[in-house]
């Protein structure tokens, strides 16, 4: 699509479009209305847009879920401080031994007076004194391999990576249109008030020959007040008017995500460069480049890899610790000990609870698969819609304009014999009717050709402010 207007060459730098808007919309107090084209439109509200910052913040949330589920693989090392204070007999011998602080006493010792004394409870052994410890632990944890798990996490957080990708450029796209629609319906406003002011002069015009044609007794005083009538219509019609182009604007300021307290104004409207192509090639070209389609496509990846991670609760699992270890009676570094293990696990039996988690993650997959299935149909139907739509929109230009053209010369006609006494204020204010409906008609029509253009090139996934 081009601009009406003027060449692209005319249009500022890529760069100084999307920062230009912004310092001018920045600066505060502005006395008078900042003038963004279309384009600035579109990189203001890029950044403003509520619908766009959630796409960004969905970005950033599933970049760093793919962070996390990747850096599963990486050993997991913790430090951790641990005090305790205990009398009970297994504990109280076991923390000596940790501290290396077990003597023969504490089995009771004294007590032993020879093979008669096997039967005697040693005291110190079974009734010891309170022991303090602190334990102080480094500990490496090593994944070796987790029945798929985390291959898992990793394939569906790219998934959702992707899926959020996607979905940032279409809800791009989607402000794009948006802000088309604003835009050109200013546009589209403002036309229809120099339609409204045209049918006033008409009506003013209209006065100002009764009053002359009933200075010469040609028509009666009922023509001039009905005359009048059609003026003072006509000044309704064009203050309503007035007030549709002020909530335009006002819809635009949403639309880019602007308080509606900043003053704006609008430059060059955009006329609709048609995709080329047949209705055929246009879906097929949907199907690849639809980003919503993408997007779906990423959430059946995911819900396939949900089915992996699900299923890896079935298989073994083999992992490597190392730790080294302090105790101590107070904070320090005494009596160091290192454990090294590794350990191999294999769930054989749950209850089916692992089982009922494979189905419930396949049948999110086959309801994934399904929307996929169903929004591609979507895409298709759209494509046809669009492009019907976009056609019938450039034929209805084409007619509406040569319908204004008849309508003017009729009306010339009209007025011509009407100053000359041969038609009534009827017929003039009938024939006026018809031009002004055909200028709104020419309006709407020429509104709704762009608006289509851009639904084709949003359908297909190929609107941007480029476009344009």
């Amino acid at each position: 699509m081009t601009l009406r207007g003027g060449s692209r060459k005319r249009l500022l730098p890529y760069a100084a479009v999307y920062w230009i808007p912004l310092l001018i919309l920045g600066a505060g107090g502005m006395a008078s209305a900042a003038t963004l084209d279309f384009r600035q439109c579109v990189a203001v509200a890029l950044r403003e847009n509520p619908d766009a910052r959630i796409a960004h913040a969905q970005i950033a949330a599933a970049r760093a879920g793919l962070q996390a589920a990747q850096r599963q693989r990486f050993p997991k090392l913790t430090a951790s401080l641990t005090g305790m204070r205990t009398d009970d007999a297994l504990n109280a011998f076991g923390l000596k031994l940790s501290q290396r602080r077990a003597t023969f006493n504490d089995f009771g010792a004294g007590q032993f007076t020879g093979p008669s004394a096997l039967g005697v409870a040693p005291g110190a052994l079974n009734y010891p004194g309170a022991v303090n410890n602190f334990n102080t632990r480094l500990e490496l944890q090593i994944p070796v391999y987790n029945g798929g798990s985390i291959g898992g996490y990793v394939a569906q957080a790219r998934a959702y990576a992707r899926a959020a990708r996607q979905g940032d450029a279409a809800a791009r796209q989607n402000v794009v249109f948006q802000v088309l629609e604003a835009y050109e319906g200013v546009h589209a406003a403002r036309r229809y008030v120099k339609v409204a002011r045209e049918a006033e002069r008409a009506a003013q015009r209209y006065v100002r020959t009764t009053r002359n044609l009933l200075a010469q007794g040609v028509v009666v005083k009922s023509d001039l007040l009905s005359a009048e009538v059609n003026l003072q219509n006509a000044q309704v019609s064009l203050e309503q008017a007035q007030d549709g182009a002020a909530a335009a604007l006002d819809q635009l300021h949403l639309a880019i995500g602007l308080d509606l307290g900043r003053p704006l104004d609008v430059g060059p409207d955009v006329t609709p460069r048609p995709l080329s192509g047949t209705r055929q090639a246009l879906e097929q070209a949907a199907l690849a480049n639809n980003p919503g389609i993408h997007a779906l496509q990423a959430k059946v990846a995911a819900a396939r890899a949900g089915v992996a991670i699900a299923a890896a609760a079935n298989k073994p699992h083999v992992n490597l610790m190392a730790r080294q270890d302090w105790n101590d009676q107070t904070l320090g570094l005494s009596a160091p000990s290192y454990t090294i293990a590794a350990v191999a696990s294999m769930t054989l039996f749950d209850g089916g609870v692992t089982r009922a988690a494979e189905d419930r993650a396949e049948a999110a997959r086959l309801v994934a698969q399904t929307e996929l299935a169903k929004a591609q149909a979507g895409v298709r139907f759209q494509v046809d819609d669009a492009w019907r739509k976009a056609r019938e929109a450039r034929a209805e230009v084409n007619a509406r304009a040569t319908a204004v053209a008849q309508a003017e010369e009729a009306q010339r006609l009209i007025a011509r014999r009407y100053a000359n006494g041969v038609t009534t204020m009827v017929e003039v204010e009938t024939g006026e009717a018809q031009l002004d409906g055909a200028r709104a008609a020419l309006v709407a029509a020429r509104y709704r050709e762009v608006v289509s253009e851009a639904a084709l090139d949003l359908v297909v996934g190929r609107l941007s402010a480029a476009s344009f």
